[in-house]
């Protein structure tokens, strides 16, 4: 017996530590799981946290009871101990086992209060049937004699169960190694503890102490388990996660901010840097030179030529070039300085002949000694330009009109030539045209091929022009694009529509949706779905009657997009691709970006003859029936492109055969007899089917 090395009386005292491991381990589990499920929405880590809990409080009413112990409700006894203690052994085997088959599913917030008030009931009804005053259960250990025949066949059918669980856990192994690891081993202590617990005579023996040893044991490795899986895992996922995500931004970094060729900070970077001089009043000047020959040396000896002229030339600006001034290089190839502070001419000219002098030497690459000129442009701020755009366009102007001079350096100025300034001066009437009501926009209907009905408009944008007239979209909108006017141009157009469509709707009584042309530079801007939505609460326009027009080499840069068009969808705005077909990106982002609609260029409508099929509308038409995506034809302007439209089930069309671009007033005044015309053109289709 025990108590003949350490004494009966303090056998008892160690009985009591190692039970408080127990419970420490029990609770520490109970409590961990409490908070992490907070984060995890995981029902597995619930359903553990409060089978512990259970075990915590089912062992401390345990070790309360256990022979030796003060006085708690009644007197201390074999009886309530062991009942107490294979209780908690059953529900520890049938608890672990059921947690491991149970589907993993996602929990809410009440979940967690639920499962730990079962827990708390379960173990409050489990001390009432023990402590009942008329014992309700059979005695599970007589003193003297040893363990009975039911608390041994209750102590192997935990063992049982608990073998169960081993089996199951190698037969997952795969899933979770580590924490299938501990389980195991855990396991393997409780088996032990089972088996020593089924062959003590009375509380002091040896096998009885031993049997605590490996429980204890037991929930030590349990509590490893639990929180290897809960805690020590997550987290070391979350700080791989992090470390990759943090590569993964200064990758992304570089991709964004540096020419891949030349390793010089990009196009984006330097748009960047001048705006930030340019908001903090610090004067500049900007220097773009390209090489002459360049272009011939691409088309002649192939890129990899031109790449590494380019690489060596940056090199060389690198070396040369101070470090006070910020060398980058634009798409078109071509070089760009920005020189700090306000310099005299003399002082700017003396850096670009530096420029030139460093490459006065041939490039040699490979076999080939390749020589070409610099053009030198030159533009400052704010004596040419107050915006990063107009800067630098202006100096790249000066660099085309450089190549024309002897010395291959120009410094801007507002005559280089009359088309340019011509575009200048467009460009700065542009600025005016929505303050002064040059502005308006027209409205195309769009039908429904089936019914004839209207269901939308197109809102196509006008200048007119106090001198020059009506001035065509294709000549100022690219304007408004290259000089940043497209975003307080765009969003006027935007307003505009949403108000003059709202005015129809609320005529009508009919929910008919307008149709807006997007440009890239609306949609990357950086605030644009926010002022988009800032529109729509200022006109009360549904979002579900806006339809936003993109076109097809926007898509291209997908992963700028995706997210713009995402969120887009989740305020119920719909999105088109405008002119499909005319562009040359994959049409895999079809089915990942969410597009709903896809308009078919007029070019391809113009060329549907009488009794010949048009192969692109047709393959259009396959796509979008395949991706489940509405068609929308323009340009319809006979009868027979109608018939082969809807023939071929297009959805919607829209051209001069039903109705020519109109004013709002127009529209509202002869809505109805559009409409009946287009019923009527339909009305007939059918007959003629």
């Amino acid at each position: 017996e025990l108590y003949g090395i350490f004494g009966k009386e303090n056998y008892v005292a160690i009985h009591l530590i190692l039970e408080i491991f127990i419970i420490i381990s029990c609770m520490a589990i109970a409590i961990q799981v409490w908070f992490i499920s907070k984060f995890s929405f995981i029902n597995k880590d619930i359903y553990i946290g409060a089978l512990f809990l259970f075990l915590a409080l089912i062992e401390i009413v345990h070790t309360i009871s256990y022979k030796g112990m003060p006085y708690f409700i009644t007197e201390s006894s074999p009886y309530e101990a062991t009942w107490f203690y294979i209780l908690e052994r059953l529900f520890l085997s049938i608890g672990l086992l059921a947690v491991m088959v149970w589907k993993v599913k996602k929990h809410s917030g009440a979940s967690r209060w639920i499962s730990y008030s079962v827990a708390l009931v379960l173990a409050i009804i489990c001390v009432f049937i023990v402590y009942s005053p008329k014992q309700l259960l059979p005695p599970l250990v007589i003193e003297g004699v040893g363990t009975t025949f039911l608390k041994n066949t209750l102590q192997y059918t935990a063992l049982s169960i608990q073998v169960l669980l081993i089996l199951y856990l190698v037969r997952h192994y795969k899933i979770a190694p580590r924490r299938s690891l501990l389980f195991v081993v855990a396991s393997i202590y409780l088996i032990v503890s089972d088996i020593l617990f089924t062959f003590y005579k009375d509380v002091y023996d040896i096998y009885n102490f031993l049997g605590h040893i490996f429980q204890l044991f037991a929930f030590v490795v349990l509590f490893r388990a639990i929180y290897y899986s809960a805690v020590e895992y997550p987290y070391k996922r979350m700080s791989l996660v992090n470390q990759e995500l943090e590569q993964s931004k200064k990758e992304m970094y570089n991709m964004a901010y540096f020419d891949e060729i030349t390793n010089l900070p990009n196009e984006r970077f330097i748009y960047e840097k001048i705006k930030e001089k340019i908001e903090y009043h610090q004067e500049f000047t900007l220097l773009i030179f390209e090489f002459e020959r360049l272009a011939t040396i691409k088309s002649s000896l192939g890129t990899f030529y031109s790449e590494e002229m380019l690489r060596l030339a940056a090199e060389r600006l690198h070396q040369s070039i101070s470090s006070n001034y910020v060398v980058g290089k634009l798409r078109e190839d071509q070089f760009i300085i920005i020189v700090n502070g306000q310099k005299e001419l003399n002082e700017i000219e003396a850096v670009c002949e530096q420029i030139q002098q460093l490459f006065e030497t041939p490039f040699q690459i490979q076999h080939f000694s390749l020589h070409s000129n610099v053009n030198i442009g030159i533009a400052n701020y704010p004596g040419d330009a107050k915006d990063e755009n107009n800067l630098i366009k202006y100096a790249q102007f000066a660099m085309y009109e450089a190549g024309l001079t002897t010395e291959h350096i120009m410094f801007y100025h507002s005559k280089i030539s009359d088309k340019r300034t011509e575009r200048v001066v467009l460009e700065n009437n542009l600025y005016q045209a929505i303050q002064n009501n040059e502005l308006f926009l027209q409205y195309q209907p769009q039908i429904d091929v089936m019914t004839g009905e209207i269901i939308a408009l197109e809102a196509l944008v006008r200048w007119n022009h106090p001198t020059r007239g009506l001035i065509p979209p294709a000549e100022f909108i690219p304007i408004a694009e290259q000089s940043g006017l497209i975003i307080p141009f765009g969003n006027w157009v935007l307003e505009t529509a949403c108000r003059e469509t709202k005015e129809l709707q609320e005529k009508l009584n009919k929910p008919v949706k307008v149709a807006v042309n997007l440009s890239i530079g609306q949609l990357f801007q950086a605030n644009f779905v926010s002022n988009v939505l800032d529109i729509l609460e200022k006109t009360d326009f549904h979002p579900q009657c806006l339809e936003l027009e993109i076109t097809e080499t926007m898509t291209m840069k997908t992963n700028q997009v995706k997210p713009i068009l995402h969120q887009l969808k989740e305020c119920g705005i719909s999105v088109a691709i405008d002119d499909f077909g005319t562009g040359f990106s994959s049409l895999s982002y079809l089915k990942d970006l969410p597009i709903d609609s896809l308009k078919i260029d007029r070019g391809f409508v113009g060329k549907i003859k009488n009794g010949c099929t048009e192969p692109l509308v047709d393959m259009i038409l396959s796509v979008a029936k395949h991706l489940q995506l509405k068609v929308i034809a323009e340009g319809i302007e006979t009868m027979n492109q109608l018939h082969y439209l809807k023939s071929n089930q297009c959805d919607f069309i829209q051209g001069f055969l039903i109705c020519k671009p109109i004013n709002m007033d127009v529209l509202l005044k002869e809505f109805d007899q559009i409409q009946m015309k287009a019923i009527d053109m339909v009305a007939l289709l059918k007959l003629e089917q």
